[in-house]
């Protein structure tokens, strides 16, 4: 099965980089996503067919609210989650990434399992070798910060008893 899983993620990664899926995922995945959650109990997400994938909930940088965001994850093998604010290559960062900064302290749901957990920034080093283990799960996926000509946010997400 993994071998056709990566045989998959290699034929469909591509196809993420185009200007159409990069124009009309931002549109029309999170209603679909939201549509699934409701339907499943949380425990199916679209994008969790082909990666891991994972629901993270936020408090609000500015409102204090709390926010709900449908996302790819690549496991650290440490217990721990890596996400990437990569937005579909847009210009701007996504605002969880600003939420995470001011109130680092969040929950995620994993196949309908939550979790709190604590994000850290990851910054030097570190950086590159988190880049090296996201793209050895989603082939490319680094090309969407070149492209949104902007240093992506990766996050460190930490359980928390």
């Amino acid at each position: 099965m993994t071998s056709v899983l990566r045989l998959v993620r290699r034929v469909i990664a591509p196809l993420t980089r185009t200007r159409v899926f990069r124009t009309l995922a931002p549109v029309v995945l999170p209603p679909i996503e939201r549509f699934l959650a409701r339907l499943t109990g949380g425990r199916v997400q679209l994008s969790g067919l082909l990666v891991p994938s994972l629901v993270l909930t936020t408090t609000g940088a500015k409102s204090g609210e709390r926010r709900r965001t449908y996302l790819m994850y690549t496991p650290d093998g440490h217990g721990r989650a890596v996400v990437a604010g990569t937005t579909f290559a847009q210009e701007r960062h996504p605002g969880w990434t600003y939420n995470l900064l001011a109130h680092p302290d969040a929950e995620i749901a994993v196949r309908g399992r939550r979790l709190r957990v604590r994000a850290s920034l990851i910054d030097g080093d570190a950086r590159e070798a988190a880049w090296a283990l996201i793209e050895s799960q989603w082939p490319g996926y680094r090309a969407y910060e070149r492209d949104s000509g902007r240093v992506v946010r990766l996050f460190r997400l930490q359980p928390i008893p």
